[in-house]
């Protein structure tokens, strides 16, 4: 049997990276931790920068998010428009998302906007107060 040539290769890990770009924005979690304990780099970005993390948390994925944390994601990786998870969870209004990304250590001042001013424009101000 022939090696598969680089172009097969190239495209089988974009189809791995698609997969789990959709298990994490889908909140997939049973599915999804397999790839990472099996080495999928956790925070290897999709072709916008996003990472698991930030695709979980946009939407609103705790139980994802919190598995993601436990496996070391970058909490306050930013994708290529500057946006951090804290942020997009911020912004889309998921609470719980926001507190375990700041239990977790997430800078409330990273990016832009940060998750600070998102919290200010979008009335959730309660979940920063008292972060600095």
């Amino acid at each position: 049997m022939s090696e598969p040539s680089p172009t097969t290769r190239q495209q089988e890990q974009e189809q791995i990276v698609s997969v789990t770009m959709d298990l994490a924005r889908a909140g997939r979690t049973d599915d999804l931790v397999p790839f990472l304990d099996h080495g999928f780099p956790v925070d290897l970005p999709d072709p916008a920068g996003n990472t698991l993390l930030m695709l979980a948390a946009y939407h609103g994925h705790l139980e994802t998010v919190t598995a993601l944390v436990a496996r070391g994601a970058d909490v306050d990786r930013r994708n290529d428009r500057d946006q951090s998870p804290v942020a997009g969870a911020m912004f889309k209004g998921e609470d719980e998302v926001v507190r375990a990304l700041v239990a977790a250590g997430a800078d409330l001042d990273a990016g832009s906007p940060t998750a600070r001013e998102t919290a200010r424009l979008f009335g959730q101000q309660h979940l920063v107060d008292g972060q600095e």
